[in-house]
């Protein structure tokens, strides 16, 4: 509410501010008087407590009433809670930790980053994740066809990661149409396509969304522009469109080479080079190499900021190769493709190390995907930290990062790498110790 709001007629706040203000020149003239007359006789010393406790009665008074009338306004404008004291006792302390996390910029898009989202959140709320707006396949793609909208799908993704919504919610949102002419069509992309058709641009349009689904951090498309990914595959030909790049390259039987976007001279938001500027650590992935992760790299002042921050930038590898995108691509192939579009801007790099069950092996081996080895004399070579964990989880059949593991490797990683020398983060450097026994406490019980 503005300030002019506050006065008008009904709202019950003018008269406990008043009440509030009596009470404390009641405790400041009691206090002043006795001071200054230094009258010791017990009348006047009886009189001028009596004066300053009602003056205290009052004070209390005010402040508990004008409390209930606040909360009354907000119960009947803005939002609808219980006052379960326990409940609220512990989302304030929840809250409070958070705010103390390190800053952390995650860079890339797909559903690799929105998984990592989710774990990471449980350790800060200081999150902003800078989203790829090259998608042009699935409903994403029909959005930005039809609407000239940019495609709302992996920032959607990100959004629901963060956002802290009852279950019934994120399913609606995650809900696809089965028939007629919304077919495969997400209802959040919709929910975002309205958001922006009643916004400036797709940025409010996004932050809108993300203040009404209470999400932890920010989510920023990497640019406003309308780019459209291209890739130069090894036999010279020339692909177009993000979703065209890997059946292409499968179908001329010819690795990519290298990708770009059009135009070139696409603008970053100030919002996320500040960040990256600000950041204790930047995230890269994980993600498809070409599609997801390197396009947001492309954006000049993008790959500018992260060769100035004095972050450690941290790359998540991919579990599994992608046919026609990453085919027999080791970890440091992969580091190879980030050094090549942006320069050596990687100090740190997540790997896995755990294996899968046979069958789950050959059933991703049939459809021409095997796991990515590490090649980790090539990796040490260019003077990257390995950081090794048994990431692997199995969702409805597919090979997913588990959130849990892989956010504790990387915040025990930004701890002793920003934190623990840090005399002004040390607090933080604690706080974060103890999030991490307990994640571990409960995935043991």
């Amino acid at each position: 509410m503005k300030i002019v709001d506050w006065l008008r007629p009904g709202i019950k706040v003018k008269r406990w501010i008043l009440l509030g203000t009596m009470g404390i020149l009641l405790i400041v003239f009691g206090m002043l008087e006795f001071v200054r007359h230094r009258i010791y006789s017990p009348y006047y010393i009886a009189f001028y407590i009596f004066l300053v406790f009602s003056g205290i009665f009052v004070l209390y008074v005010s402040v508990t009433k004008g409390m209930r009338s606040i909360i009354a306004l907000i119960n009947r404008g803005y939002l609808s809670i219980s006052l379960d004291s326990k409940r609220l006792e512990n989302l304030i302390y929840e809250k409070r930790l958070l705010v103390k996390g390190p800053k952390i910029v995650t860079i890339g898009g797909g559903t690799g980053l929105s998984t990592m989202l989710r774990g990471l959140k449980y350790y800060t709320s200081n999150i902003t994740a800078v989203v790829t707006v090259a998608d042009d396949g699935g409903g994403s793609g029909d959005l930005r066809e039809d609407l000239g909208i940019l495609p709302p799908g992996d920032i959607r993704n990100c959004i629901m990661a963060l956002s802290d919504t009852e279950p019934l919610m994120e399913e609606l949102l995650q809900y696809r149409f089965k028939d007629g002419r919304l077919k495969n069509q997400s209802f959040g992309n919709l929910f975002l396509a309205a958001m922006d058709g009643i916004s400036n641009n797709f940025e409010e349009a996004v932050q809108k969304m993300s203040s009404v689904l209470a999400v932890t951090g920010k989510v920023i498309p990497v640019t406003l522009d309308n780019v459209i990914l291209k890739a130069r595959l090894k036999n010279g030909n020339v692909v177009e469109g993000e979703s065209n790049i890997p059946e292409e390259a499968l179908k001329q039987d010819s690795p990519i080479d290298r990708v770009f976007i059009d135009p070139g001279d696409a603008k970053a938001l100030k919002e996320s080079v500040d960040a990256i500027m600000e950041a204790d650590a930047v995230i890269l992935g994980p993600g498809s190499i070409y599609t997801s992760v390197i396009p947001n790299l492309l954006v000049k002042d993008i790959a500018s900021a992260l060769k100035k921050t004095k972050a450690i930038v941290i790359y998540v590898a991919n579990i599994m190769t992608q046919p026609g995108e990453s085919d027999n691509y080791t970890v440091a192939d992969h580091i190879n493709a980030i050094v090549k579009h942006a320069g050596d801007i990687v100090d740190c790099v997540a790997v896995n190390v755990g294996k899968m069950d046979k069958e789950l092996e050959k059933k991703y081996k049939d459809e021409g995907s095997c796991m990515v080895s590490i090649g980790e004399d090539k990796i040490k070579d260019k003077g990257i930290e390995i950081l090794k964990g048994d990431f692997i989880k199995v969702t409805n059949g597919l090979v997913r990062h588990n959130a849990e593991k892989l956010s504790s490797v990387l915040i025990e990683t930004i701890m002793e790498k920003k934190l623990l020398y840090d005399k002004k983060k040390i607090i933080e450097y604690f706080y974060l110790s103890e999030r991490l026994k307990e994640k571990k406490k409960n995935r043991e019980q």
